[in-house]
């Protein structure tokens, strides 16, 4: 079963080091900064995920700033209202962000990927003597070479910095099937380095920190605060609009829909494959709101193969989320066979169980327990396109049994996994 209790952050001491050089501050407020390649009004779970512990920590008393670039992601090119600057800041939410310049390139190929992320952590380094005071850091990964960045910046500024762990990275590039050689053999013993050098490790799931452990790093300087949910926002009874009215649904229709990036990663080709046994079935509808590096591919497979029962959408303000979510009848959660995926606890889990929608379930290993214990989803192999159909079959006949799924599901979000509690976990590491 899940193992968040015995590896809560809770269970472990802290660092030497980061005990000592925080000393003078501790139980008073701190000086955080936030050091991301990617933030608002970029639209992805990690986005969120920093805004909103940046807003609890604000509301605690503490003063955050966030490092990062200006808006571009996925495409590459600058969102309207934002130029690439070599610096500039602004007020996001009440939380003060500095941006830098870097170079932007389209979430597609690793070479120019790279470039990206190193070149960001390099100008952070460059303006280490224009940033704000502050007391600690906190460098948020992947991409690897954020942390790279705020090393540079923890010696010129002798500061402590925690290691915001999200993923096994480079481990979950080889896991969609890139394979590099000499350079995935530097990547890793750059992200070892980078393990030992942090002050602290929060890591986002238990397998994470177990598997750093089997590394060499020792398990008092390792926390766990996994993702969660803004249950106020993802609250079933504060949906703002009937989102089968705007997807032309008809009455009777029952609805499958996966949400979030379309990338080598999720293995959606999974969800075209089950679409087209479910084709017996017409009022079963498939859905595959967002975009990503396989996007288009798996568009022209579907219409390739004349599966008429499965829509795309492109992606969603994430105020609408809520709504489209509230829509469906079952969302699919999915990642493609691999074993670093069994270590990972896709966010999305959290606002699904948080609106109350139940999930067919494609990610085995940590996550799957949390699934399971909760009782929100119906958990199946990854990659098996016949059990998710055959799935989905089963629970479109029985609405009661989705009825509990969801409710279960929510009452777990509210009391284990919302984003103030997990804020406050986070919290506890700086200190």
């Amino acid at each position: 079963m899940y193992q968040e209790d015995r590896h809560s952050c809770l269970s472990y001491g802290l660092s030497p080091t980061l005990n000592k050089r925080t000393r003078k501050r501790n139980n008073t407020a701190m000086r955080i900064l936030v050091v991301t390649d990617r933030f608002l009004p970029e639209i992805s779970p990690p986005c969120f995920r920093t805004m909103e512990h940046a807003q609890v920590w604000k509301k605690m008393g503490h003063e955050v700033t966030v490092l990062t670039c200006a808006p571009n992601s996925p495409h590459g090119k600058v969102f309207p209202g934002y130029r690439n600057r070599l610096y500039q800041t602004e007020v996001v939410d009440g939380i003060r962000v500095i941006r830098i310049w870097s170079y932007m390139t389209s979430n597609e190929g690793i070479i120019k990927r790279s470039l990206d992320y190193l070149s960001f952590a390099l100008v952070a380094i460059f303006f280490f003597w224009r940033l704000p005071k502050f007391d600690i850091m906190v460098a948020s990964s992947p991409p690897l070479f954020v942390p790279v960045g705020v090393l540079g910046l923890s010696v010129l500024r002798r500061r402590p910095w925690v290691f915001e762990l999200r993923d096994l990275w480079p481990a979950s590039i080889a896991a969609v099937g890139l394979k590099m050689g000499r350079v995935m053999r530097f990547l890793t013993r750059l992200e070892m380095f980078l393990y030992r050098k942090a002050d602290r490790i929060v890591a986002v799931t238990p397998a994470f920190i177990e598997e750093l452990v089997e590394r060499g790093i020792p398990r008092e300087k390792l926390d766990l605060a996994t993702n969660g949910v803004n249950t106020e926002v993802f609250n079933p009874d504060k949906v703002a609009f009937d989102a089968r009215e705007r997807l032309g649904l008809k009455k009777g229709d029952f609805l499958a829909a996966y949400i979030g990036a379309v990338g080598a990663a999720h293995g959606l080709s999974t969800v075209l494959d089950a679409a087209e046994l479910c084709g017996h079935k017409p009022e079963i509808r498939f859905l595959i709101i967002g975009e990503g590096a396989e996007r288009m591919k798996l568009e022209k497979e579907a219409a390739d193969r004349n599966i008429t029962n499965l829509f795309f959408h492109d992606f969603v303000p994430h105020d609408e989320i809520p709504s489209y979510l509230a829509a469906l009848d079952v969302g699919i959660v999915h990642l493609r066979p691999h074993d670093v995926f069994k270590t990972v606890i896709p966010s999305k889990i959290f606002e699904f169980m948080a609106m109350g929608t139940p999930m067919i379930y494609g990610v085995e290993g940590c996550s799957a327990e949390i699934v399971e214990k909760a009782g929100a989803g119906y958990c199946i192999p990854s990659g098996n396109p016949r059990a998710m159909a055959d799935a989905i079959v089963e629970l479109q006949k029985d609405p009661q049994r989705l009825k509990r799924m969801g409710q279960r599901g929510r009452e777990a979000v509210a009391k284990d996994f919302s984003r103030e509690i997990k804020a406050k976990e986070m919290l506890r590491s700086f200190n």
